[in-house]
């Protein structure tokens, strides 16, 4: 049998250019996936620009393959079994925290100001990492430290976000013990200021839990669950911080936080 030659045609191209009917493949799977409910066949095709005769001879071997299923009844398809649980895998996969922390050293150089990044713990939100600004005055903020769930930005996001069954009990605690603001001193008041944090997907708390001088931006961050899995942190000295909603802090803060929650798997219900 003649052996190929170094210059085989088939050989010098094979790692350079890929299996074209692969990447043929995953372009009408991301068309799928891309239209957030089953599709009709030329919607898939449109989507994916190319001809319905060929997205429907790829589609018959992805769904042999489990890429892609059919429901019998309306002919539509959607991804498969397969890909569903391929997804999953690399969700799981992925470190939350690893992620967070290369998002938070980002939005620290773009805007310039102390960045941290929270979880939930059983007894509330704490601070995991924090990131200084490249400026002499600053606000420090140390790993470890718990915040309050009415009185602090990320506390606030992480309590309009989660259910209440699992917030009540710290709440009630802060009621009973905290010297909160008039607003917040009825349920009536609690549950209008959630409201709007949950709306907005943003919480700004000035003079935080009675310390002169301090302000603070949190944002959610949305999981494939979407369910809240971090807070993403902006804090300054108050007079050197701009926080209003359509400022830069504001702006990169809220950006950061929709790419993270994107990379962790959240994509956007339809409403």
């Amino acid at each position: 049998m003649p052996l190929k030659s170094k210059s085989d045609p088939a050989r010098s191209t094979e790692g350079k250019n890929g299996v074209q009917s692969l990447e043929i493949g995953m372009t009408i799977l991301r068309a799928i996936s891309g239209g957030h409910r089953a599709m009709m066949l030329k919607d898939i095709a449109a989507a994916a620009d190319m001809p319905a005769s060929k997205v429907h001879r790829y589609i018959v071997s992805l769904v042999r393959a489990g890429l892609v299923e059919q429901d019998p009844m309306s002919a539509r398809y959607d991804l498969g079994p397969f890909a569903l649980s391929l997804g999953l895998v690399a969700v799981d996969r992925l470190d939350r925290v690893k992620l967070g922390l290369e998002a938070i050293a980002e939005l620290r150089d773009e805007v310039n100001q102390t960045i941290a990044l929270a979880v939930w713990s059983d007894n509330g939100p704490v601070i995991i990492r924090s990131l200084r600004p490249y400026r002499p005055i600053t606000v420090n903020v140390i790993t470890g430290s718990a915040l309050q769930l009415l009185t602090s930005a990320s506390g606030r996001i992480f309590a309009a976000n989660l259910p209440r069954s699992t917030t009540d009990a710290l709440i009630g605690r802060e009621r009973a013990t905290l010297a909160l603001p008039p607003e917040l001193q009825t349920e009536t008041g609690i549950d209008a200021m959630l409201a709007k944090v949950h709306a907005d997907r943003l919480s700004v708390v000035s003079d935080y839990h009675l310390v002169p001088g301090v302000a603070a931006a949190a944002a959610p961050v949305f999981n494939f669950k979407h369910e809240i899995t971090l807070s993403v942190l902006a804090i300054g000295v108050k007079s050197m911080i701009d926080l209003a909603p359509n400022g830069k802090v504001v702006t990169a803060l809220k950006r950061c936080a929709q790419n993270l929650s994107m990379r962790l798997g959240h994509v956007e219900q339809d409403t």
